[in-house]
């Protein structure tokens, strides 16, 4: 695994709490930032996360109340009853733009979650995880940005909660979470990004173009980090990270995947020959 990171200098207690007579672990800060509500405020306080100096890898966290922390808007609904319009439209457009805001969204608060919930690792799993907690949020706000120059906001579209029903099925096995969110659900965007790129070429959307490619990028070294964390869980625990996996997919009812893959990004992200060739069964 190589040696853990050197923490930065703790930062000066947050402003405006009086009595506050300590500095914040990472991961009390981490799940701080979970509880908020508001997405801007959410991922913009995000980025710096990763300056918050002591882990406090060992302390165990009561979960509260209003995990994760959401804006009102958009409405969840079942994955089935989501409907995107031709993206020869403005609104199908932006529709297609609101899905992967969304979806960078839940992912800020995935790698939030995965950081508070789960004492006992290294602290370079915490760090890993503020690594990707920072670049998710980037990327809501590059696609947030982009949806606003065709007059939407995050929120003003339907979404699903797939990939939180996941974490909470896992929320008790950081083995499990490591196999079914980050290396199963999270890859699946490897293999979206292609098609989904072609899609926006074929209207001239360049900027969303060349935004899928800074996600697909940043992407690929987050589900190393799940590939990475799952394996390192599985030699400690003596277990086959193949034949496990098969046990935990059914276990969780995780999803079956469907072609098409991108297996050079996921070759590029861990994934093994066996698994590779496993997908193609």
């Amino acid at each position: 695994m190589g040696h853990c990171r050197e923490a930065p200098a703790a930062a000066g207690p947050p402003p405006g709490r009086p009595g506050y007579d300590r500095l914040m672990t990472l991961r009390e800060r981490a799940l701080e930032l979970l509880l908020l509500a508001d997405a801007d405020r959410k991922a913009r306080q995000t980025q710096a996360l990763e300056r918050t100096g002591r882990v406090g890898a060992a302390a165990v966290i009561a979960e509260p109340a209003g995990v994760p922390g959401r804006p009102a808007r958009p409405v969840l609904v079942p994955q089935t009853q989501l409907r995107r319009g031709s993206l020869a439209t403005r609104e199908g457009h932006a529709a297609l733009l609101h899905a992967v805001a969304h979806i960078e969204f839940n992912a800020i608060n995935l790698a939030l979650d995965a950081i508070w919930r789960f004492p006992g690792m290294p602290d370079e799993y915490y760090r890993d995880w503020a690594q990707v907690a920072r670049e998710e949020a980037y990327h809501f706000r590059l696609m947030r940005d982009h949806l606003a120059t065709l007059g939407f906001r995050y929120g003003d579209f339907p979404a699903h909660d797939a990939l939180w029903q996941m974490t909470e099925r896992t929320a008790s096995d950081v083995l499990a979470r490591m196999a079914l969110v980050p290396r199963t659900l999270e890859a699946r965007g490897l293999d979206a990004s292609p098609p989904m790129q072609a899609k926006l070429r074929g209207i001239a959307d360049a900027r969303g173009v060349a935004i899928l490619e800074i996600i697909l990028r940043d992407e690929i070294g987050h589900v190393a980090i799940g590939n990475r964390w799952y394996r390192w869980l599985c030699k400690r625990a003596g277990l086959d990270p193949v034949a496990h996996y098969a046990v935990l997919a059914e276990r969780h009812e995780a999803p079956r995947l469907q072609p098409p893959f991108n297996e050079e990004a996921r070759r590029q992200a861990g994934f093994s020959a066996e698994e590779l060739a496993g997908l193609r069964r």
